[in-house]
């Protein structure tokens, strides 16, 4: 009898053809057979492959056993992952935290380290990257995942087939693959340009050249490889009439939520948590009565949750803690205080073209203890949003690097981490720099004006997030400093949220600068036509996470 023929019984534990059993043993489990014609078994905690007469294909037991995938099945043996041969033995020395199973003579692995890569069937790595995640190969080509969280394409060899990167990916499917950026779902040709401008909430792959789509609204509709529609399959979803009016109130009472958290982190309830209602308001100095309502408020927006009697703070309001190693509480009294002034002047913005806010960092500076706040507030933000980003900058190792307008440090110590032998010089306001905290000897800080001559000489200029503080002409004039800074075949590097010509997403973060410091977000086009006025070319334009992109070029 042929073990093709072979199929898995309704409970699992052994296999029929034709309805009956294929042999008089039952297992624990049983798996599906695949060539050379043998299957996966289990039973109590031993697992190996038997062939089709339901005989032991060898003597060896293993904990766990998967079909075979061009001839090699992956197992594992005390708590170590490997692939056998049809003999039970093991294919190769080398011993993993986990293995896939071999696709066009490659497999994807998990080192101890946690690292992901693919080695051939003698269990050789086939690059030298290593990978957060990996997939199988499918067509020569598989999706890899970088350490910012983002997904692209890789060849035979383990080198990009593209320079283009997504929030998430698939393997290519009749010339496609289904690729998910910050618009939405689209899919991508082989040299990841979308095949179509159009984006949806779900794609299918294309199929003898049409695609199932959805949209936000819910309807469903086929595509062709041109994002055109071929039919309407499901209409928009029925909306109910009073849902964009409930939408809209709970949008126009947003700054009701941002006091809440502002009064809560100024009285200190994150920082006391857990505990009843009478012991917070005892360590917090405030009226039991009242702090019961602001407790129930913060159980509503999700910050804290009631277990029995007692309030425990929830992932989300951990955050809002001050000893948070990401703190958002200096953040919290920021948008509720200072910087919610600043949007009362949003009309008188929007109305005339020559208004500008006043100088907020002439006025951060005037007190030591916002100073501290402001900055703390930008350092976790740079905490969570530059972690593991200095291997995105496309260093060497051994620069000299200038992080103009640093704060604290955040960005210069993710560097000097990644590269002990880079020199980083972080250039800020003197009272900036005299509440930086000790870094690693190779990061210094220089008390200096940006606008002024810097006096000092590198081989990478970096801009995190400073130029969209700012309009275009000053921008400009920071990029100039930068050049005059650059050694020979140097580069300025601008790390910012880059806007999309096609779409709305960052305006609100936009009209935000505008009465904050009287800044602006960017699109690409606008950072190309920048670095032109300043005597310097873009080079490339790439995003390294969600929200972070980053603009590199050089002298022209």
């Amino acid at each position: 009898m042929s073990w093709r023929d072979l199929e898995i019984s309704s409970d699992g534990t052994h296999h029929i053809r034709a309805g009956s059993a294929a042999y008089a043993k039952r297992f624990d489990e049983v798996l599906a057979f695949h060539a050379p014609g043998l299957a996966p078994v289990r039973l109590t905690s031993l697992a190996w492959h038997i062939d089709a007469q339901g005989d032991d294909a060898y003597p060896q037991r293993f904990e766990r056993t998967f079909g075979f995938y061009d001839e090699l099945a992956a197992v594992q043996l005390a708590g170590e992952w490997f692939h056998i041969t049809r003999c039970g033995d093991p294919a190769y020395a080398q011993r993993f935290a986990w293995c896939g199973n071999f696709q066009e003579h490659r497999c994807a692995v998990r080192s101890p380290d946690g690292r992901y890569h693919h080695i051939d069937p003698s269990g050789v790595a086939l690059y030298a990257a290593r990978w957060r995640y990996v997939g199988d190969y499918r067509g020569g080509i598989a999706v890899v995942q970088s350490d910012a969280g983002l997904s692209t394409h890789i060849d035979r060899s383990g080198e990009l087939l593209h320079a283009r990167w997504f929030r998430d990916l698939d393997v290519f499917h009749k010339g496609f693959a289904r690729a998910r950026d910050d618009r939405g779902w689209t899919h991508v040709d082989r040299s990841g340009a979308p095949a179509y401008r159009r984006r949806f909430s779900m794609v299918e792959p294309f199929y003898n050249g049409q695609a199932r789509v959805e949209l936000d609204d819910g309807s469903v509709e086929i595509i062709d490889e041109r994002g055109e529609t071929i039919a309407m399959i499901r209409e928009a979803r029925v909306q109910n009439t009073r849902a964009p009016f409930a939408a809209l109130s709970a949008e126009l009472v947003g700054v009701w939520r941002t006091r809440t958290i502002a009064a809560a982190v100024e009285l200190g309830v994150f920082d006391v948590l857990p505990g009843t209602t009478a012991e917070i308001a005892a360590r917090c100095c405030v009226s039991e009565r009242r702090l019961s309502r602001l407790l129930c408020a913060l159980a509503e927006l999700a910050l804290v949750r009631a277990v029995g009697e007692r309030w425990c703070v929830t992932e989300r309001g951990g955050f809002l803690s001050r000893t948070s190693e990401l703190t958002l509480a200096d953040a919290a009294l920021e948008y509720a205080g200072p910087l919610d002034a600043r949007w009362t002047a949003l009309s008188t913005a929007i109305r005339d073209e020559a208004w500008r806010p006043s100088d907020i960092f002439d006025e951060v500076s005037r007190s030591g203890a916002r100073v501290r706040t402001h900055h703390r507030m930008l350092a976790s933000y740079a905490k969570h949003d530059y972690a593991n980003i200095a291997r995105e900058l496309g260093l060497c190792g051994d620069e000299r690097v200038i992080d103009a307008g640093g704060g604290l440090g955040v960005l210069a110590a993710e560097v000097a981490q990644e590269f002990p032998a880079v020199r980083v010089a972080v250039l800020e306001r003197e009272e900036v720099v005299a509440h930086a905290p000790a870094s690693a000897p190779s990061v210094q800080f220089h008390p200096r004006d940006l606008f002024e001559p810097w006096r000092l000489e590198a081989d990478v200029v970096l801009f995190a997030r400073v130029l969209h503080d700012w309009d275009d002409a000053d921008a400009v004039r920071l990029l100039r400093r930068a050049r005059e800074a650059l050694a020979l075949g140097g580069r300025v590097v601008v790390l910012e949220m880059l806007l999309d010509e096609d779409r709305v997403a960052g305006a609100l973060c936009d009209l935000h600068l505008l009465v904050a410091t009287g800044g602006r977000e960017r699109t690409a086009a606008d950072f190309e036509r920048l670095f032109h006025e300043a005597g310097l070319a873009v080079h490339a334009v790439r995003r390294a996470t969600a929200l972070t992109s980053i603009v590199s070029g050089g002298a022209r």
